[in-house]
């Protein structure tokens, strides 16, 4: 027994322990946020708003706008392109294009998500934009849109050598990485362990551990280069609850992965999300010769709630017996309040789904024959 139990000590003190608040966090790493997706709460963070330049992570943007192409139409994945000799010259973490090659966008995207390819990149960048400095230019557009305050690209991935103010923040890399994941389409890429291209001869692994060893990871890029240290902006999905970890400048590959997944791990244990979509109801009409019109909430309600707090939430439906008419479709006509501990944490209005008329004179006069009619 005594074996036993020293065993099973071991055992336990051979995993981490989740910090239960986020002030007993202890890593290595100098700046970090946690954002929960759907929401974009901050669950934690330090130093979240200092730029730093973020190595390969850079390429979250670089996606975000070949995703958003290929959603207006603008691109398709069939497409191919025709590598140039300034994206094959890339250098650092590549697949080794050769000018003139032809690669697919679905390929290259691959190859980007997947083996972090700066030719790869590079190569979507000129067939967006005709060329690399044109779709940098649109990089720096888009951060503007998306607010991203400390933000600065000279180039499409990450390669740090010769630049000379090519930086991010934790929050804003946090910000774009939300956005990314809107386009459910590149789980199809992010989620790949290990896969390959030019028709098999090329293996491709992914340089996110976290996809093959952390429970629901799902993306989404990784980083490092001597100046920037090890980033990683990684994000994760357990019971609809989609969590992204941004962690910069870590001194090792390891140290970065080991402050994702406490990051990860802290949400996961901590938070959960509290959903609510009530089915749609009827309420008796007054004034109308339609006698009751059915009713439903605008649109569903959700909360990102402390584990311990989603069991105290109640709903409050405020809901009159009798509407009067006229009623018109889309009328709010009540409203469904949610409470903690008697404070109100959201509501959602409830609408008419469809009209209810007044009566008129013409309705009571064919009811009134009606009447007639019955005697």
């Amino acid at each position: 027994m005594k074996k036993l139990i020293a065993i099973l000590i071991c055992i336990a003190l051979s995993f981490p322990a989740i910090p239960c608040r986020a002030e007993d966090f202890e890593f290595a790493a100098d700046s970090v946020i946690l954002m929960e997706a759907k929401t974009g709460q901050i669950l934690y963070e330090k130093n979240a708003d200092k730029p730093l330049p973020p190595a390969s992570v850079t390429k979250i943007m670089t996606m975000l706008l070949v995703m958003e192409a290929l959603d207006n139409g603008k691109i398709q994945l069939s497409d191919k392109v025709s590598v140039s000799e300034h994206a094959a010259n890339m250098g650092g973490s590549q697949v080794y294009l050769e000018p003139g090659e032809m690669m697919t966008v679905d390929e290259l995207l691959k190859c980007v998500a997947v083996a972090s390819a700066n030719d790869a990149a590079a190569a979507l960048a000129e067939y967006l934009e005709g060329s690399e400095e044109t779709f940098v230019k649109k990089m720096n557009e888009r951060a503007q849109e998306l607010g991203m305050k400390n933000t600065c690209f000279e180039n499409t991935n990450g390669l740090d050598d010769t630049t000379n103010n090519h930086v991010t923040s934790a929050r804003d890399i946090a910000v774009m990485s939300r956005e990314l994941l809107k386009h459910e389409q590149i789980f199809n890429y992010t989620k790949i362990w290990m896969d390959t291209v030019r028709n098999g001869s090329f293996g491709l692994t992914n340089t996110n551990r976290l996809i093959r060893f952390y429970k629901g990871a799902n993306g989404l890029k990784t980083g490092s280069t001597s100046k920037a240290g090890f980033c990683i902006s990684a994000s994760a999905e357990r019971d609809g609850l989609q969590l992204i970890a941004v962690v910069m400048a870590s001194p090792t590959r390891d140290d970065r992965n080991q402050t994702a997944v406490k990051l990860l791990d802290f949400g996961f244990a901590g938070y959960s999300f509290y959903e609510d979509l009530p089915e749609n109801t009827f309420v008796d009409v007054v004034g109308s010769m339609k006698k009751q019109v059915t009713v439903g909430v605008k649109e569903q309600f959700s909360y990102l709630a402390k584990k311990e707090e989603k069991v105290k939430i109640e709903r409050v439906i405020e809901l009159p017996q009798q509407l009067k008419a006229p009623v018109l479709q889309g009328d709010s006509v009540g409203k469904i309040r949610y409470l903690i501990d008697g404070k109100e944490i959201g509501f959602t209005d409830i609408l008419a789904k469809q009209d209810a008329e007044r009566i008129g004179f013409a309705d009571l006069f064919k009811f009134a024959l009606k009447k007639m009619a019955i005697f």
